[in-house]
């Protein structure tokens, strides 16, 4: 039935379009085929990167297309390293990614490696603990900032439960020093499942012969999480960290939502900064040089970091 098929589309071909399709090896068939996919994503991502560049080192302001774009060289890049604003809006973005990536890292493999001890019904609650991870930003940024309302959120009445302060003092999105950690709390909720499926296809990757040997040779719990469990899933948990760790530098969505960059510019990390300075000011060749900056320190960071996790999967 195939050949038959295949036989009536080579009759349907034109003579010259099939002589020319008979000629061509199978590389240059697949290239045939994939192609459409690579100019594809050429014009997505490459095109993009590269009109961001040169834009970077102009004056362009997209609110005024018919203005002459003149060349300014590295000047949007100096005035962006000698910003203070942008240094605190990095300053925070660092804050963010520190605690959410080790909140998320500590609590992901806690539960995976509880979960891997395969106890009775661990397939329902690992489906419960992955159910914030499937839900949209969008929905857990209004659905957690009704929890945070001091009025009426469930979150004020819990911390009041157990501090005894009153739910009206307790403002997580408009205190200076709780608005931070509104986001933190609310981002290792959502993200910490994603560490824990890493850090479980980690431990159960290590096979159990080795557990084995190590009670022939009476080495204790302690000794076994410490020497086969711990080094063995580690380049699983260093994976977790570089995924979560690109991401949260990119953090935006749940910051807009929550906070907006507030109060005042508490919460501002980069990717606000950016959007700030793109959107609302209109200094379209100054916010791409940011954008540029950001995209060769979070390549950089990772470069290094892969090379680090590719020493430890060697060991």
């Amino acid at each position: 039935m195939l050949d038959r098929t295949a036989d009536n589309f080579a009759r349907a071909t034109p003579e010259p379009l099939a002589k020319k399709i008979r000629g061509i090896s199978d590389k240059g068939l697949a290239w045939l085929f994939i192609s459409p996919t690579i100019l594809l994503l050429l014009a997505i991502n490459i095109f993009p990167l590269f009109w961001a560049i040169y834009l970077s080192f102009t004056n362009y302001r997209a609110n005024r297309p018919n203005e002459v774009v003149k060349n300014l060289g590295l000047a949007n890049y100096q005035r962006i390293l000698g910003d203070q604003d942008i240094w605190i809006a990095m300053q925070t973005t660092a804050h963010f990614v520190f605690w959410t990536i080790l909140l998320q890292t500590v609590i992901g493999f806690t539960l995976a490696w509880l979960i891997d001890r395969k106890f009775r019904g661990h397939a329902f609650w690992t489906t419960i603990i992955l159910v914030p991870m499937m839900l949209s930003p969008a929905v857990v940024g209004n659905f957690w900032r009704f929890l945070y309302e001091p009025q009426i959120g469930l979150f004020a009445y819990a911390v009041s439960f157990l501090t005894g302060i009153p739910p009206t003092n307790v403002q997580m999105l408009s205190n200076v020093e709780l608005a931070p950690w509104a986001i933190i709390i609310v981002d290792t909720w959502m993200w910490t499942p994603y560490v824990m499926l890493i850090c479980l296809a980690g431990l159960r990757s290590i096979p159990e012969y080795i557990y084995e040997a190590a009670e022939v040779d009476r080495a204790s719990n302690w000794r076994q999480f410490w020497s086969i469990t711990l080094p063995m899933a580690l380049p699983f948990i260093m994976l977790a960290v570089l995924f979560r760790g690109i991401e949260n530098f990119k953090m935006f969505d749940m910051v807009n939502l929550l906070t907006g960059g507030g109060p005042g510019s508490t919460t501002e990390v980069a990717s606000i900064t950016l959007k700030r300075q793109a959107f609302e000011s209109w200094r379209t060749g100054y916010s791409s040089a940011f954008a540029i900056i950001l995209f060769v320190a979070v390549f950089g960071l990772a470069n290094i970091y892969v090379k680090a996790l590719n020493k430890v999967k060697q060991r």
